[in-house]
């Protein structure tokens, strides 16, 4: 992870990662080493699967703990209220029509670290949001996507 790249977040989504961390630093990482320790009672370690199953545990845990901590550290908190009302911007939620006449959709763009694209969230640098980001509200958008170019009409921007 290179040291100036920045994370862009909704306060929201910067909030949710806090509460994260706190709980597996609070709650998580205790268990993990209570597990540990009650596996370790059971004698030789070598053939102690619920040893090494209780380590994997921990070494994602502490994996995890590390990227939360990196993001929050890097996080660049973005205001949707800064940019024009209509216009598309990371932290908006925005409504378009596929052409001609597919029903629309509504997604709110966000940073990649609290992407969730089955809650309605996603990331800023997915093809969609990369083709909507810098447009307007009413705008006529093609963009590029896996299985080709999609032609859509962006209908509400809040």
């Amino acid at each position: 992870m290179a040291k100036d790249e920045t994370y862009p977040m909704t306060a929201e989504g910067r909030d949710k990662l806090k509460n994260e961390l706190e709980d597996l630093k609070i709650n998580q990482r205790p268990k993990v080493v209570k597990r540990i320790k009650i596996a370790r009672s059971y004698g030789d370690l070598s053939e102690n699967s619920e040893y090494e199953s209780a380590k994997d545990e921990q070494s994602m845990l502490e994996s995890r703990i590390t990227t939360i901590e990196h993001m929050l550290q890097y996080a660049e908190i973005i205001d949707s209220n800064a940019s024009d009302k209509d216009e598309v911007t990371v932290g908006k939620r925005v409504t378009f029509q596929e052409l001609p006449d597919e029903e629309p959709e509504t997604y709110q763009i966000v940073g990649a670290a609290e992407a969730d694209p089955m809650s309605g969230k996603i990331s800023n640098d997915s093809p969609i949001a990369k083709g909507l980001l810098g447009h307007r509200l009413n705008d006529q958008v093609t963009i590029q996507i896996p299985a080709g170019d999609m032609k859509v009409k962006i209908t509400k921007v809040e």
